[in-house]
């Protein structure tokens, strides 16, 4: 799955740092290469990977301004076997001098990564929790949008906006963006408004909500604390399973997208044989004819 998957919600604590640092060890357990790139200046995705924000010498904010490429900044994270860019509170200012850029500002992450894409099969991206300039720049580079949400009334409140905003992006600069889930994350089942919002959810998403839950864990909760992901923390607690799971369930997804894609192929290839074959017979026995009737 060569893909570039940005994280994002602009509603804070819904999991999007946790989903893309537990999902980015998860899919590297299955032997993929797995790129993190941190893109919120709080730095969690950092810091739960294991790598101290505070001495980085070069991270997101050096990437976005051109002041080193993305190869240059990379990291190995230790527990996670992936690979990390790291940021910190560095990159506000990278987005402020953005905001002063005439022109070219939203497109700077996906130009700094064209150059890694084809050396990872999998690229996350942790969005920050707004729908600012970074959030943009992850929007114009990725393939898909990764949507976590609580199972609570305001989340629903604010995903309109996210809806709206993926829409624009697609019509202004990235018209192959899609969504590649809707992701149910610290989900009580003892909660009757859980159940409620979970079922709206799949009413108007259907498929694309994925059939994965994330519960409420405390093992993912104290994870990051440790600077690991909960699959190297505890690798037998509901947390770290749900989210292999969720990546078996999205690479199974790709298989079968595979799959259809194939076929619809190997379809249209005998139908057009076929049609070729009798128009090719019907013109050869054109010309017989008349050398038939004397």
């Amino acid at each position: 799955m060569k893909r570039v998957i940005a994280i994002a919600n602009q509603k804070g604590g819904v999991g999007k740092t946790t989903t893309a640092v537990n999902l980015a060890a998860s899919l590297a357990a299955t032997r993929r290469r797995v790129l993190l790139m941190d893109l919120d200046p709080q730095g969690n995705a950092t810091m739960g990977s294991g790598v101290d924000k505070s001495q980085l010498e070069r991270g997101a904010c050096e990437v976005l301004l051109g002041e080193c490429t993305l190869a240059e900044a990379l990291l190995p994270v230790d527990h996670g076997t992936f690979t990390l860019m790291p940021s910190n509170q560095d990159l506000t200012a990278a987005e402020v001098r953005l905001l002063t850029l005439p022109i070219g500002r939203e497109t700077k992450l996906r130009e700094a990564l064209k150059p890694q894409r084809e050396a990872f099969d999998v690229i996350l991206i942790d969005c920050p929790p707004a729908l600012n300039m970074l959030t943009v720049n992850a929007l114009v580079a990725a393939d898909s949008v990764l949507i976590p949400m609580q199972c609570e009334y305001y989340a629903l409140e604010g995903l309109s906006a996210l809806l709206s905003t993926i829409e624009q992006i697609r019509v202004a600069a990235n018209a192959k963006l899609s969504i590649e889930g809707v992701l149910r994350t610290m989900f009580d089942p003892r909660n009757n408004l859980s159940t409620e919002v979970s079922n709206q959810l799949l009413a108007h998403f259907g498929d694309k909500v994925f059939r994965t839950v994330i519960p409420r864990n405390i093992r993912l909760a104290e994870a990051p604390s440790f600077g690991k992901p909960a699959l190297f923390h505890d690798k037998e607690s509901r947390g770290a399973l749900a989210y292999l799971a969720l990546a078996g369930e999205m690479i199974r997804r790709e298989e079968q997208s595979a799959s259809a894609t194939a076929q619809a192929a190997v379809a249209s290839d005998l139908a057009f044989a076929t049609g070729g074959g009798s128009a090719t017979g019907a013109g050869s026995a054109a010309p017989d004819a008349p050398k038939a009737a004397p």
